[in-house]
């Protein structure tokens, strides 16, 4: 994942409370994630015009962390979730 990257989530897939899970999901047509506190904390920050940097640059600032770090550990999620084709890139 490139900082001028642009993640989003396609149609079709939305971060999603499951009250029965107590517990967030990211749901696609016949497939869902559980997702853990950072999972959505990155995901929250999607918006589909903002960067990868900018998104990066965002969660350090609101969690007090390395911008390297963050940027390392949001890759390979969102490289994964990519993968699984539950996100796109432009």
């Amino acid at each position: 994942m490139q900082p001028e990257d642009v993640p989003y989530l396609p149609r079709g897939v939305r971060v999603h409370r499951d009250r029965v899970r107590d517990a967030w999901v990211l749901l696609a047509p016949e497939r869902a994630i559980t997702l853990d506190a950072i999972g959505h904390a990155i995901l929250t920050e999607l918006d589909g015009e903002r960067s990868f940097g900018a998104i990066t640059e965002a969660l350090a600032a609101k969690y007090n962390a390395s911008p390297d770090e963050i940027a390392q550990d949001s890759a390979g999620f969102l490289r994964a979730l990519k993968d699984r084709r539950f996100l796109e890139v432009r």
